[in-house]
């Protein structure tokens, strides 16, 4: 968990001014958090740096640390429990600076495998009146004026890190439960698509065995036909369920990744639509978070176009890996088509608004081409990372 210098060391309004920026630009938690952890060891100077997120329990839900290798975290065991010198840290408004932790009453040891602490700073990550977290440095590797320990210029440093992580991790906070609540109304979406595709073979295995009922006196032979399409039906209406229940999920992509997300949403589009719809990916792995987020919801604001208003036969998703490191989407129809500039006079924007925020949101570019009666090209470029 060693991490290289993020800024030089020694402070300064450039030091500062890089671990403020990097916090900025994170957008997920986990991502917030390291950041943090990594901007204060360097710009304190520090050789031992860490950040725990309280939970409901006693515990840390997350407890992230700098200048420890993976090796020594694993042997240090289990995430801390909140108490001594870290419960402090969550209940108290201010910082805590001690020249040597292991001479504090509240000092409780450590684990074995824990690495020797000595002088220490340490303040909460405040939100109003909610603790966000509680950062804990220690071991000062020099001092501005040669003693030992951290100084007040640290402690004013800290604090007004602490002020800018309070607002990056609210942020990232934000930034996830809205990604969340997007994720369950594509699921809803999803979860009626499929809803109607199973009534619709439910509605028809229905009618078939009524004529197959009609049948078996007067013309046995068509009534075998007609079951045997029972049977098929029977057999459609199966697997539209099966593919309800095995994929209809919320698209994971910290968890799946974007490739694996699409292919598993366009399977179940195709299954739930008459129109075919595929996915192609050439050299895409994976891309930074932000650059996937967009990727995808363009990709499903696009798909949910062609498909409501297209009327098109075919709907084709292409990823493919650009030269320069970054990812080029299209999702092409062979539907009705429409003219991009009087459906903006008209007020209809079709959700082209969002879809070039979306691409605007990762320095990409959204090109949409399309003309009455001749489909529709809708192409997003990222830089990726």
């Amino acid at each position: 968990m060693d991490s290289g210098p993020l800024a030089p060391r020694g402070g300064g309004l450039a030091a500062v001014s890089t671990a403020l920026l990097a916090m900025s630009r994170r957008l997920e938690v986990r991502d917030v958090l390291r950041t943090i952890v990594v901007s204060a060891r360097e710009l304190l100077d520090a050789e031992y740096a860490a950040l725990g997120v309280p939970d409901d329990h006693g515990g840390f839900a997350q407890f992230v640390v700098d200048g420890i290798s993976e090796e020594q975290w694993r042997a240090i065991g289990p995430l801390p429990r909140q108490h001594g010198i870290l419960a402090a840290m969550l209940h108290q408004d201010g910082p805590e600076r001690l020249a040597d932790v292991r001479k504090d009453p509240r000092f409780e040891g450590w684990p074995a495998a824990h690495p020797d602490m000595s002088d220490f700073l340490g303040l909460p990550i405040r939100d109003g009146e909610e603790t966000l977290g509680a950062l804990f440095l220690a071991n000062k590797r020099s001092s501005p004026r040669g003693g030992p320990g951290f100084t007040d210029e640290d402690e004013e440093l800290l604090s007004l890190l602490a002020q800018h992580a309070a607002i990056a991790l609210t942020n990232a906070r934000l930034y996830e439960r809205s990604r969340e609540l997007t994720i369950a109304e594509e699921r809803s979406r999803l979860a009626h698509e499929l809803h109607d595709a199973v009534s619709q073979k439910l509605f028809s295995l229905r009618l078939t065995a009524q004529a197959a009922a009609a049948l078996v006196d007067r013309d046995p032979a068509r009534a075998k036909e007609e079951l045997h399409q029972v049977a098929v039906l029977a057999a459609e209406a199966a697997d539209e369920l099966r593919a309800a229940v095995t994929e209809l999920r919320p698209a994971a992509l910290d968890e799946d990744g974007l490739v694996a997300t699409l292919r598993n949403q366009v399977r179940v589009l195709d299954r739930a639509h008459t129109a075919h719809v595929t996915f192609t990916c050439d050299g895409v792995r994976a891309l930074p978070a932000a650059q996937e987020e967009a990727v995808l919801r363009v990709a499903q604001e696009a798909l949910h176009n062609a498909l409501r208003h297209s009327a098109g036969e075919r709907i084709d998703v292409t990823l493919t890996r650009r030269e320069t490191g970054g990812a080029l989407l299209r999702v092409t129809d062979d539907g009705t088509g429409f003219s991009p500039p009087t459906v903006r006079r008209a007020g209809r924007h079709l959700g082209l608004v969002s879809m070039r925020d979306r691409a605007a949101g990762v320095a990409g570019r959204l090109t949409v081409r399309s003309e009455p009666g001749t489909g529709t090209t809708i192409e997003l470029e990222v830089p990726g990372g």
